[in-house]
């Protein structure tokens, strides 16, 4: 398994993958480690990564490869495709996977999801519209719910 790492708004990313694809994005508050040289994978995934967050870049398109239970990839999967600038709640995300009595189930899938920004698990919202739950913190999910509505802000201060 190779790492690299990469600064971001948000904190020290950690990427972790090989020939396979990116099997881990984590944010860290310590130094990025230094690695000599990230793989051809893990040098696209950060560069797409800053692309995101210089708001040149709306959908990620990398080898994924994120380890877990079949449930558990297949609400990733239902993640990945929420656009960009949209939000799902977790009811939906269990209509969508057939069961909506599973809402905690796939609460917890996405509480698991191992790939940070790539499998966008911080567009999932109560069904309130509130800020539920996020690993990271939630005021990281404000932040990149935010960073994907610039349309939404700009037009709001014409």
């Amino acid at each position: 398994m190779n790492k690299a790492s990469v600064r971001t708004p948000l904190g020290n990313a950690i990427l972790e993958g090989d020939a396979n694809g990116i099997s881990k994005l984590y944010l860290t508050e310590e130094s990025p480690e230094s690695t000599s040289v990230a793989t051809p994978q893990l040098q696209e995934a950060i560069e797409q990564l800053q692309q995101y967050f210089a708001g040149e870049l709306k959908e990620f398109h990398l080898k994924l490869n994120p380890q877990g239970t079949a449930f558990q990839k297949k609400v990733w999967q239902a993640l990945q495709k929420i656009p960009f600038g949209r939000t799902a709640s977790y009811m939906e995300l269990a209509k969508e996977l057939g069961d909506p009595l599973a809402i905690r189930a796939v609460a917890a899938a996405n509480g698991r999801n191992p790939l940070w920004i790539f499998v966008p698990c911080h567009r999932v919202i109560g069904s309130d519209g509130s800020l539920t739950g996020y690993a990271g913190g939630l005021w990281r999910k404000k932040w990149l719910l935010d960073h994907e509505q610039p349309v939404k802000q700009q037009s709001l201060r014409l």
